[in-house]
């Protein structure tokens, strides 16, 4: 039995998804992996794996991937699979069918290309625009744009990361309608114009994650 400390912490989740359109950039997995790093003596071209160690940058189309050491493979679909590790590593990727991009930082990440998952892990932030969920735990579906955030206990070492709560900041939806000038005086209501339905935020809660 965990103590109740931790208990409220580990069972605090968040299940949110970004709204179309959010897919990852399908066309990356066509594209070359191209790598570069201080120490690059685990790369094996015949089974397209490599252990990446220093200022490792790994690309993929649109996607971009910055850590201290990467562990990855080329799958046989030509996707990136890798577990990588920095302080902090970087995730970057184009969302299909729009100029946005998200972004994902962490002390570690396991991404699976083919199953299009991202996990993040420790001192965990995920970013679209100027929308932010942080976490010691995140996993993302790049195919849907779905994830799902978990609060965990800080590991060892400086208590810097988020602990066992979930954080997040909605910014303000930039087509919301203004409120009347002050001192204005408001129009009958017989005259008023229809009011606008509005726009979904880019976050909004989802029922179930696949992973």
């Amino acid at each position: 039995m965990l103590p109740a400390c931790l208990r409220g912490g580990l069972v605090l989740l968040a299940a949110l998804s970004f709204i179309a359109p959010a897919h990852a950039e399908k066309a990356d997995r066509d594209k070359p992996v191209n790598f570069s790093s201080d120490d690059a003596g685990g790369v094996n071209y015949e089974t397209r794996t490599g252990s990446l160690k220093g200022n490792v940058v790994i690309t993929q189309g649109t996607m971009t991937v910055r850590a201290d050491r990467i562990d990855f493979k080329q799958n046989a679909d030509n996707s990136l699979s890798a577990t990588v590790y920095g302080n902090p590593l970087s995730f970057r990727q184009k969302k299909d069918g729009s100029d946005e991009y998200y972004e994902a930082y962490a002390q570690k990440a396991v991404y699976d290309g083919q199953k299009e998952l991202l996990e993040l892990f420790d001192r965990a932030l995920l970013k679209q625009g100027n929308d932010e969920i942080r976490s010691n735990y995140i996993s993302y579906n790049t195919s849907t744009g779905a994830f799902k955030a978990e609060g965990r206990p800080d590991q060892a070492g400086p208590a810097t990361g988020p602990g066992a709560r979930v954080r997040g900041t909605f910014q303000p939806r930039s087509d919301a309608a203004p409120g009347p000038a002050k001192g204005a005086t408001p129009a009958p209501a017989s005259k008023a114009a229809p009011a606008k339905a509005p726009a979904p935020l880019k976050l909004t809660p989802d029922s179930a994650i696949k992973q």
